[in-house]
Formats: C-alpha cells, structure tokens, sequence
C-alpha cells in the first residue's frame, strides 16, 4: 500500500473540517503533512505549564495575549492545520477569526510534549516544519520528557534556520518579535 503524503493525503481539508466539527469533545483534532493526527488531551500538569507561560506573557508583554488550543491554517505547509497548545498574538487578534484562523500575524506557538505516542514526529519534527513554513517568528517547545525547553526561531525555506535548547532551570530567552526572557525553574515541578 502507498503511504499518504502531501501529494496524496488521506483527505480534502474540507473533509478534515467536518470531521473536526463532528469529533467527540475529548478528541483534538490536526491535520499535519497530508494526514489526520489525534492530539492527546492536556493532562493536569500540561494544563499548568500553559498557564505559567500565559502568566510570565502578561506580565512581560501585557499588550499581547497567549491563545490556548487556538486551530491555525498554517496553509503553506501542505495546507496543514494546527491547533497548538499555545498562539502568542496581539490581544484580540483572533476576534471574528473563526475555528481555524490564518497565522499571519502570529508571533509564537507553543507545544508541551504529551508523553503520547506520536509526541516526537509531531512536536519534534512536523510541527517545527509546518511553524516554519507558516512563518511564524518563534516556535517553542517545552519539552517534559526530556527537561527541556526549545527555542525555534527565524524561519527561511520550511525550517526554524535556528534552535536552541536548555534545560529546564535555565533562562531561556525568547526573541524579537516576543522579547522575553524566561526563568524555567518552576518547569521542574511540573514533569
């Protein structure tokens, strides 16, 4: 049997949508790379994570706001989409944008690692090539298996032309367009 790729995916995108809209609640939904993926549900202390970066994003950048579980197009990667756990945008960016909103404009996303099966082709290599392809500034990884947080940055061609990677205690330093540096030890009690 041939694989399903890009130039020969499992469906339309507009399939996709619908059985999105049609999916039970306790299943999240993408569609990265030609195929439909089932994205874990957040566990307590994934949920955690994304409210201590929402916290450290206001009170660093208070005119910008950190979307959770925000669906993007990220339409120049094999007309993906994406709902990353995290969507640092200007405040109100995403009014009257609907279920799946265009990425442009859109600073950062944010993964947390699930510990699922599929975490290190999704997070590790899909998500950074559809970010990238998208355009999007800055993609981060807070990565709970491995104890780190990645720092993606300066997208060129479909990839992040930069990463950088430190462990969980360290200052991390998110770029221009975002601007903040992050004091990770509070990621410790969290994994």
């Amino acid at each position: 049997m041939t694989p399903r790729t890009a130039d020969r995916p499992q469906m339309s995108i507009e399939e996709f949508e619908e059985l999105e809209r049609r999916a039970p609640e306790m299943v999240r939904l993408e569609f990265l790379n030609g195929k439909v993926q089932v994205k874990a549900v957040p566990d307590g202390n994934h949920g955690q994570i994304i409210m201590w970066l929402l916290k450290q994003c206001m009170r660093w950048r208070p005119e910008l706001s950190l979307f959770p579980e925000q669906g993007l197009k990220v339409d120049s990667y094999r007309r993906g989409r994406a709902r990353p756990d995290g969507v640092l945008a200007p405040e109100e960016y995403f009014v009257g944008a609907g279920e799946w909103a265009d990425s442009d404009g859109v600073l950062m996303v944010v993964e947390v690692t699930s510990g699922d099966a599929d975490t290190n082709q999704r997070d590790r290599v899909e998500k950074p090539q559809g970010y990238a392809a998208a355009g999007i500034p800055v993609y981060l990884l807070v990565d709970r298996e491995a104890g780190s947080v990645t720092v993606h940055q300066e997208p060129a061609a479909g990839a992040y032309r930069s990463t950088t990677t430190r462990p969980f205690g360290a200052v991390v330093e998110l770029p221009d367009p975002v601007g903040i540096a992050l004091e990770t030890e509070k990621l410790k009690d969290y994994v």
